[in-house]
């Protein structure tokens, strides 16, 4: 008999593979944002222009039997326009709730640092707690809301940097590089004949591997999976790590720690283990720490980054065998 875990690693690989259908390479990013719903945490998606991202998470929620909205964010939106608002309906002689599209499963939030803080600030709610409060009345989000905020690493002119509160906010940065050559090469043939990603995707060729109610079992499947106390001191010493650095203005917080050892746990069933092993948490650690970062300005101009920091911490610890 197939257990329980097993189910849920067969369901992970089917998920990679219908995903796979559309985008092409960016294996390492499937895997994150996969981790980033399975967890039931919120990504940054982080690339230039034509790089999927929108394309990411529309097949993401095809493959999970998940509703899907965009918002585009701009200078000009306003909380309202996230969240919803009451309006009054002169036919029933009274107000009625007109939702915005917060009201959904995995929701993209295009180019997030183009709107104000005020309106970046309209969806910590909602992040955080899965509710938002439209005229002092509190109305439930989905259980599997998920938040997929893209930002372009390019171009900041006419853009406003997320608050550190809401960037902590954001279990992983995903970051999406432009494609090697074979890859960029493939999906050239594909755009020029039947199977352009955005034409499989729309043919319906991508197929469904679960509804959305059962997220939330699968998601209780992954206490199956084993955390020595060594790797939970491992994780802790991390974290902590980025708070000591001489490089480092501010580091990471305990929401890290959280954050690095339950992506951990589905990188793990995602390798078809039980267990999780050193390994898992390295390979977890820039995705989950780079955001949470501030560098010294000195250290800053002169060149220095998160990555490696982060880097030179995991040589700096011992590894638990």
């Amino acid at each position: 008999m197939t257990s329980t875990l097993e189910q849920l690693q067969d369901l992970l690989a089917r998920a990679r593979q219908e995903i796979g259908k559309v985008i092409i390479g960016h294996a390492e990013v499937i895997d994150q944002a996969l981790i980033a719903i399975f967890s039931n945490h919120h990504a940054l998606v982080e690339g230039v222009p034509g790089v999927a991202k929108t394309l990411l998470v529309r097949t993401l929620a095809r493959v999970l039997g998940c509703e899907f909205n965009r918002i585009q964010f701009t200078p000009d939106l306003m909380p309202a326009d996230i969240i919803g608002t009451n309006v009054f309906n002169l036919k029933n002689n009274e107000f009625q709730l007109v939702k915005g599209p917060v009201f959904t499963t995995f929701l993209l939030a295009d180019e997030i640092n183009r709107a104000p803080a005020k309106t970046q600030s309209a969806l910590l709610q909602a992040m955080q707690e899965r509710r938002v409060t439209i005229d002092r009345e509190t109305h439930p989000l989905s259980p599997n809301f998920t938040v997929f905020a893209t930002q372009n690493p390019i171009e900041f002119e006419g853009t406003y940097p997320l608050p550190e509160a809401q960037v902590d906010r954001f279990m992983l940065k995903i970051i999406m590089e432009t494609p090697k050559r074979e890859e960029e090469l493939t999906l050239a043939r594909r755009t020029l004949g039947l199977e352009a990603p955005e034409a499989v995707l729309a043919r319906g060729e991508v197929w469904q591997v679960l509804e959305e109610g059962q997220l939330a079992l699968m998601r209780t499947i992954l206490n199956e999976v084993v955390v020595r106390d060594e790797l939970l001191g491992y994780a802790v010493d991390i974290v902590r790590k980025t708070r000591e650095h001489s490089s480092v203005m501010v580091g990471a917080g305990p929401r890290a720690t959280q954050a690095l050892l339950l992506s951990s746990r589905v990188c793990a069933a995602m390798q078809n283990r039980d267990f999780v092993t050193p390994d898992d948490i390295k390979s977890m650690a820039r995705a989950v720490l780079e955001h949470r970062i501030i560098l010294r300005p000195e250290y800053e101009i002169e060149g220095l980054t998160c990555a490696e920091i982060i880097q030179q911490l995991l040589q700096s610890i011992t590894v638990p065998r």
